[in-house]
């Protein structure tokens, strides 16, 4: 168990009050980001259906999981053992029986099948099919979105949430060190990742690392003008900008950073981009503090970018903390213009540039934690770009 139980209690204390306000009287939570936040499971299992149930009045929420994942479930999470409720193997690829033909009779043996049920509708892995088994075992239940409920309470860390996101910046550091003495010329992408990849798990002698939510994203040449590229055979180019983006993780928390490198001679438009990037950074960062909202941070990003005539229709930047993949984002708090979600102490996001030029791109980002009086960046390593000659 990562944290004290005290801890599992007031977040689902949270997630109930938020469910009353909502009109939720039962709660089905398939993201598996929010099932860590819950219950504290972990595994490599949200291939499966798998979820957390959380009646409105409960004393603790119910993990429902594939049986041969029930181990990972006693020995994860807080729960009581009868609060831990397994689902044959005979569920498992067999169409046109489905986990979620189990998890209906379980509803219905605890009568809780006319009830208003909140569901993620919008989450990873919460396939169209468990919905329709939802609707069709539990006619009589007021089927509703439950607004990424659950998301939103996990916003504002705890104290206990922040240091392991301090350590997770610690891992990115290394990380991020080491994509910058390995991306040379004649290196493969592949091989400087593998590397990135080995410095990230092993972490520091203290911290060891894990898997991320998100594969080492490295754009390089005319990839730097696209997102979410990723390594390839190719080598590196001499003359020939690469973004790196990589996120340490520890005990599921990250803290993702992304840089970039120029290999070669200096190339001018570059350097006055990255110089645009991170003075437009700068700039929405001084704005980060308790009380302003996500719109004033990126206001003050955008009007750098038009002092600069610089074109950026993406958003700047998402909420962050508890990862599994496909992503490290919360789905929640975007600094983006018109975004009114107000900052606290201890909400922690991720603000991201990138900024892309027709057939070139720079990219630099920070992860960042609101304080009592501002801010703090979770990492401490140059956005500057970095000329290897």
């Amino acid at each position: 168990m990562l944290f004290a139980k005290e801890e599992y209690k007031a977040r689902l204390k949270k997630v109930q009050n938020s469910m009353q306000e909502k009109g939720i009287e039962l709660l089905i939570s398939q993201d598996t980001a929010n099932m860590n936040y819950l219950t504290g499971y972990d595994a490599w299992s949200f291939y499966y259906a798998q979820c957390v149930i959380v009646h409105v009045n409960a004393e603790e929420p119910i993990c429902f999981v594939r049986a041969q994942d029930a181990g990972g479930a006693y020995i994860k999470t807080y729960l009581k053992d009868e609060n831990i409720i397994q689902y044959d193997e005979k569920y498992i690829h067999t169409w046109p029986l489905h986990p979620y033909d189990c998890l209906v009779e379980i509803i219905r043996e605890k009568k809780w099948h006319k009830l208003s049920i909140g569901l993620e509708m919008d989450s990873h892995y919460f396939t169209a099919y468990c919905y329709e088994k939802i609707k069709q075992g539990l006619p009589n239940a007021k089927l509703k979105d439950s607004e990424r409920l659950v998301n939103w309470t996990r916003l504002v860390k705890s104290n206990a949430e922040i240091e392991l996101m301090k350590s997770a910046a610690l891992i990115s550091e290394k990380g991020m060190k080491t994509a910058m003495e390995t991306i040379n010329p004649g290196v493969r992408q592949c091989d400087a990742v593998a590397e990135i990849q080995r410095a990230l798990f092993v972490g520091t002698p203290e911290l060891g690392g894990e898997y991320s939510s998100i594969a080492t994203l490295l754009p390089t040449g005319k990839g730097t003008s696209a997102s979410h590229l990723t390594a390839t055979q190719d080598k590196f180019v001499s003359g020939e900008a690469t973004i790196i983006e990589l996120s340490g993780t520890y005990k599921r928390y990250h803290a993702p950073m992304a840089r970039t490198v120029l290999l070669g001679k200096p190339d001018q438009k570059k350097i006055d981009a990255m110089k645009a990037t991170n003075e437009a950074l700068e700039s929405g960062i001084s704005a980060t503090k308790p009380g302003n909202t996500a719109d004033d941070v990126a206001q003050k990003f955008w009007k750098v970018l038009d002092k600069y005539n610089i074109k950026k229709e993406s958003r700047t930047g998402y909420s962050i903390g508890i990862g599994y993949p496909p992503d490290w984002g919360e789905h929640t708090l975007n600094i983006l213009k018109g975004d009114k979600t107000i900052l606290q102490p201890n909400v922690t996001f991720h603000m991201i540039a990138v900024m892309q030029f027709g057939d070139w791109g720079v990219e630099a980002s920070e992860a960042i934690r609101v304080t009592e009086k501002g801010f703090e960046l979770f990492c401490n390593l140059s956005r500057e770009l970095h000329i290897k000659g």
